[in-house]
Formats: C-alpha cells, sequence, structure tokens
C-alpha cells in the first residue's frame, strides 16, 4: 500500500451510483462517505448485483438471500440512501463481458450519475488479502459501462428501451483499493458508517470469530485520516472517465 498523501476527493456533484456485488460491499468501507454526502442533499443510489445468496456457509443460499437483501435495505437507510435494487446475478460467478457491460450501462443511464462506486478491481485489498473475483470483474465493468452508456451505438437495444445515451460520468470511486487516490472527510459520520455495517448481523455473526465492525472501521478510517489530514476517512482510487 503506499504512503502517498491522499487527496481530498472532489465533491462538486450531485448524484452518486453504487454498483455492487454483495449487501455488505458498501458498509465495509464507504458507507461513512455516503452518510456525509447524502447530509449535503446528494442523492445516491445502490444497485446490488447479487444477493449475496453464497455468503454465509451454514445457511443455504435460498434462506441467506432474502435475509442479506432485507439487511441491506435497512444498513442503506442508516446513511440516508432510500434506492437500493437487485439485478439477480448468481453470488460469487460474476462475469466479466457484454452481458455485464450492458446491464451496467442500462442502470447508468436510468439514474443519470456523475460517480460511479464500486469496489477495487485490484488484485489484493490493503494489507495483501485476495480481492475476490465478483469484485474484480464488476469494477471492470463498470469502469467500462461509464463510457458504454455515453455511446449512442453500443448496445443499441437500449435505445430501443428509451435509454438514450448519458455521458455524464465523471469518475469512477474504487472502494477498498490498495492504491487509493483521495479521502475523503468523514468526522461526524464515522459512526453512521458503523452502524450501517451492524445491520448485517446474519454476514457478520458468519464471519471469524470476534469480528467487530467498530474497531473494523475505525482502524481504516484513522489509518486514511493519517494519509489525508484528517481525523478520520474514507478513501478511494479515482479512475477520471
Amino acid at each position: 500500500m503506499s504512503d502517498e498523501i491522499l487527496d481530498p476527493l472532489p465533491e462538486e456533484w450531485s448524484c452518486a451510483l453504487a454498483i455492487v456485488a454483495h449487501p455488505d460491499d458498501m458498509e465495509s468501507g464507504a458507507a461513512s462517505a455516503i452518510a456525509r454526502w447524502t447530509s449535503q442533499g446528494k442523492k445516491v443510489v445502490y444497485i446490488l448485483m447479487t444477493s449475496g445468496e453464497a455468503g454465509i456457509d451454514g445457511m443455504s443460499p435460498l434462506e441467506a438471500g432474502p435475509i442479506r437483501e432485507e439487511e441491506e435495505y435497512k444498513s442503506a437507510s442508516v446513511v440516508g440512501v432510500e434506492k437500493v435494487d437487485f439485478l439477480g446475478y448468481t453470488d460469487d460467478v460474476i462475469e466479466y463481458g457484454l452481458p455485464l457491460r450492458l446491464d451496467i450501462a442500462r442502470q447508468i443511464r436510468i439514474h443519470k450519475p456523475e460517480a460511479l462506486i464500486t469496489p477495487s478491481h485490484r488484485l489484493t485489498w490493503p494489507g495483501g488479502p485476495l480481492n475476490m473475483a465478483d469484485h474484480r470483474w464488476l469494477a471492470y465493468g463498470v469502469m467500462d459501462g461509464a463510457r458504454d452508456a455515453g455511446n449512442r451505438w453500443i448496445f443499441t437495444e437500449l435505445l430501443e428501451e428509451g435509454l438514450e445515451p448519458w455521458s455524464g460520468v465523471r469518475m469512477v470511486l474504487l472502494s477498498g483499493s490498495p492504491m487509493p487516490t483521495h479521502a475523503v472527510d468523514i468526522a461526524g459520520f464515522l459512526e453512521k458508517g458503523v452502524e450501517s455495517l451492524q445491520e448485517h448481523r446474519a454476514y457478520n455473526e458468519n464471519l471469524a470469530q470476534g469480528f467487530d465492525p467498530v474497531s473494523f472501521l475505525t482502524n481504516s478510517a484513522e489509518l486514511n485520516g493519517k494519509r489525508s489530514g484528517f481525523l478520520h476517512a474514507a478513501s478511494f482510487e479515482v479512475v477520471n472517465i
């Protein structure tokens, strides 16, 4: 992980679309920033590709999926997100390709965001653990979908659906990157991020023994803060479109 100083993230935008693979992806590091932005009056919409149905070892996907969806609705509400949609992809087997890019471009044209948020495309998380394939392939799909959404002659079936091109995406914010470039001051909003992660009770209880959302998010926020001059910060790798 680089030790370079992180620049403040530009916030001259009014609408963001978070496109993630699973319930808890936003809550694992970005939700405190979402709480800050919704408090400023910005609109943030969550799109979840899967229901995270394969994420609880002791619970069948048919049982886990609805539980995790309900936890996501609650956690999004904590940070001021009113719209959460699930697209029905199968958990743990998201594949990069044209169907993924099409579905992402469709959502971008529907919601017309200026910023996109998604987990990192990097092979590892900060500190070295492997970043799972769902996150990596989705991130590439989101970055490419940002361009696809603005091109009239890619996925012309979207025109038949009444969805005109949208070229307003300015940047993709990659959360959890080991190579962050920018930081968001989350002083006063860390508690909301923690509360949001705590709503994923069924999932958290299945994680390593002793997983504590408070220490997990606080430690990360403090480390990011030291690199950005803030008390607490969320970090993102920013790709400009």
